[in-house]
């Protein structure tokens, strides 16, 4: 069924988001904060070493380099210009400024908010989960999808706070956007731009992976515009 990946998706993320946030303090009390920080540090390093790995993975499924190059770089500018990531971090401070006020405790969840929507939407799985779903109706790429996205949300919450259920609606617009419009452009779309968005995108899902490793500050936002430039080159026929 067209679309049901991507609500099955947001739905995973928005609950284990809840159900992490409702368990914080059960949880707080039976493990100390350092243990829990500590935990989820390891996992979630854990699971950036999955996530280069699978980055790498999409990558060599790369047909034509030249593609991937030129996409990079073009998108690379177009991202800059609007400057996603400042975009995005603008708009999670806003909604932090709107949640803390009135409240004598401060809820950051702007780091959250931002952290967590490029973890679930930047990558292969996303990208070519959310095309699959539009162009054939199949949604078992998003399934898996969720089960993962759901152990992120959960631990990412438990430190986060409540920006990462907050990023389920992120997950929704944004797959929902990619889902519906390869529904709409099913003609654009061939097989070998697929799989060049997909290269593309896993690109950008190994420098989130590296981000989370290192600790850099890879502006993986301002890049998101790269995905979509191989369907010019489909459009004009040159792949």
């Amino acid at each position: 069924m067209f679309g049901l990946g991507v609500i099955v998706n947001s739905l995973v993320v928005a609950l284990a988001s809840l159900a992490a946030l409702l368990l914080k303090n059960f949880i707080q009390r039976l493990v100390k904060k350092e243990t829990i920080e500590n935990i989820s540090n390891t996992v979630m390093s854990g699971l950036a070493l999955c996530v280069i790995y699978m980055g790498i993975s999409g990558a060599l499924e790369c047909k034509h380099t030249i593609v991937c190059i030129v996409s990079m770089v073009v998108g690379g500018i177009i991202g800059q210009i609007i400057d996603i990531d400042k975009a995005l971090n603008k708009f999670g401070e806003k909604l932090e400024a709107k949640f803390n006020k009135g409240n004598g405790e401060q809820i950051s969840i702007s780091q959250g908010f931002v952290s967590a929507s490029l973890l679930f939407c930047v990558g292969a799985m996303a990208v070519v989960g959310s095309l699959n779903s539009g162009l054939f109706g199949d949604n078992q790429i998003l399934y898996a999808k969720s089960a993962l996205d759901g152990v992120g949300a959960f631990l990412f919450s438990l430190t986060m706070g409540i920006g990462v259920l907050l990023s389920a609606v992120a997950v929704f617009v944004y797959q929902g956007a990619i889902a519906l419009g390869s529904f709409l452009l099913k003609g654009l779309l061939s097989t070998s731009v697929i799989t060049e968005m997909n290269a593309v995108g896993s690109l950008l899902i190994m420098a989130l992976g590296i981000n989370m490793i290192l600790k850099s500050d890879i502006k993986v936002a301002n890049l998101l515009p790269a995905m979509f430039i191989p369907i010019i080159f489909g459009v004009f026929g040159v792949i």
